[in-house]
C-alpha cells in the first residue's frame, strides 16, 4: 500500500498571528522582522507580497517597496505558543508527525484508512475553528511530493498530487520549485535554455550528478515520482541555526551585524523553548563570487541566553574581514545539550 503523507504549512505564519491578535491589521501589508533600517524580514502578510516584498528581504528594500507596510518586530514566545497548540490538533490525527520548525510538519497518515482530503479537510478546519488560522496542506505519496503540493495554492490552500498525475502535473512548475535547486544551479541551467521541471526531466541523469553534486541523483528520481525518505518522529536535534541569501549583495557591516544580532534572538528563543543549551557558535558567509566561509568558536560552558550568545557571535564577527560584498550570512548554535550549566560566563570565558 502506498503511504499517504502530508505536509503541513502555516499561511505567513508570525504575520497571520499578528494580524489574529489585532484584528485592525487586517488586509493590511504586515512585515515582521527587525524594524531598524538593518534587519531583515521574518515573514509577510500576503498583501504585503504584492508589493513585491518576502521573507529574507533586508527591511530597507521593504520600505522602498511598501513604505506604508506596518513594520512588527517579532513576538517569538507567543508564536511558539499559537505553534503547540496547532501541533496539539494535529496530535490528534496521528502521532507520525515530523515537525521541520514552528510552523510546518510532515504526518504519515497512512494507518487511517481514511480519505486523505478529508482528512486534511477536518484538520484545517479544527485549525480555523479552534485557533483561527488558515493553513495549507499538500497531500501525496511521499515526502517530496507532498510539500510541493502544499505550496501549490496558497494561501489556504489544499492539493494532492497522485501516482497517476505524475510526471506530468509537475511539468509546467518553474526548476526552483524543486528542493534541492538553488539560486547557483538554477542560474546555470537557465543559461543552457533548462526552465521548467519538463525541461529538467529531459536531461540524462549524468547532467544531474554533474550540476547538483550528491543530491544530483535524488533530484533526478524525486521529479520521477520517486522519494523514499519516511517520516521522522524523533530526531535528536544538532543544532539551530538561521542562515539569509539577499537578493541583493550587502557590503555595510554593520547592516551585516544588524541580521546576525536578530538571529541570536530568534535561536535563543528556539533553544530556552526546547530546553536546551549550546557551546559551539558558527557564523557562515558567502561572497559575491559563491565562496563559502565559516568561523567558529566553542567554549567551555554550556548557554541558551541572547546576551550571552550575541557576546560571542559578536567576537567571531569582528574577527571576520568582509573584503566583498556578501550575498549570505548565517549563524548555528551546535554542541547541543539539555543539561544546565550554572556556572556564569565573565565576558564568556573567551
Amino acid at each position: 500500500m502506498d503511504r499517504i503523507i502530508l505536509h503541513v504549512d502555516m499561511d505567513a505564519f508570525f504575520a497571520e498571528v499578528e494580524v489574529m491578535d489585532n484584528p485592525a491589521l487586517k488586509n493590511k501589508p504586515v512585515i515582521v522582522g527587525g524594524t531598524s533600517s538593518r534587519g531583515v524580514a521574518a515573514t509577510c502578510s500576503y498583501e504585503a507580497r504584492t508589493f513585491g516584498v518576502h521573507s529574507a528581504m533586508p527591511i530597507f528594500k521593504a520600505r522602498a517597496l511598501c513604505p506604508k507596510g506596518i513594520y512588527i518586530r517579532p513576538r517569538h514566545w507567543r508564536y511558539k505558543e499559537i505553534s503547540d497548540e496547532i501541533f496539539k490538533i494535529l496530535y490528534r490525527y496521528t502521532e507520525l508527525i515530523e515537525p521541520l520548525s514552528i510552523d510546518e510538519a510532515y504526518l504519515d497518515i497512512s494507518h487511517l484508512h481514511e480519505n486523505p482530503i478529508e482528512v486534511a479537510t477536518r484538520i484545517k478546519n479544527d485549525i480555523k475553528d479552534e485557533i483561527g488560522l488558515n493553513i495549507s496542506i499538500g497531500i501525496s505519496y511521499n515526502k517530496f511530493l507532498a510539500k510541493l503540493a502544499s505550496d501549490w495554492n496558497k494561501p489556504n490552500g489544499l492539493k494532492i498530487i497522485r501516482k497517476e498525475d505524475m510526471p506530468e502535473i509537475l511539468f509546467p512548475l518553474k526548476i526552483r520549485k524543486v528542493y534541492g535547486i538553488g539560486a547557483k544551479s538554477a542560474e546555470k541551467l537557465f543559461k543552457i535554455g533548462v526552465q521548467t521541471v519538463e525541461d529538467l526531466y529531459n536531461l540524462p541523469i549524468e547532467l544531474y550528478k554533474n550540476y547538483f553534486g550528491k543530491w544530483g541523483e535524488d533530484i533526478y528520481w524525486r521529479i520521477r515520482g520517486r522519494d523514499e525518505r519516511t517520516v521522522i518522529t524523533k530526531r535528536e536535534r544538532k543544532s539551530y541555526g538561521k542562515e539569509t541569501t539577499f537578493t541583493e549583495d550587502i557590503s555595510e557591516k554593520a547592516e551585516l551585524w544588524e541580521i546576525i544580532s536578530q538571529y541570536c534572538d530568534e535561536i535563543a528563543f528556539m533553544l530556552k523553548s526546547k530546553r536546551l543549551y549550546g557551546k559551539t557558535i558558527t557564523i557562515k558567509y558567502k561572497t559575491r563570487n559563491f565562496e563559502t566561509h565559516t568561523r567558529s568558536k566553542t567554549i567551555d560552558v554550556y548557554f541558551n541566553e541572547s546576551d550571552e550568545i550575541k557576546e560571542i557571535s559578536r567576537e567571531i564577527f569582528n574577527s571576520i574581514e568582509f573584503n566583498e560584498a556578501i550575498r549570505l550570512i548565517g549563524l548555528t548554535v551546535s554542541n547541543l545539550s539539555n543539561k544546565k550549566n550554572y556556572e556564569q560566563l565573565n565576558f564568556f570565558n573567551i
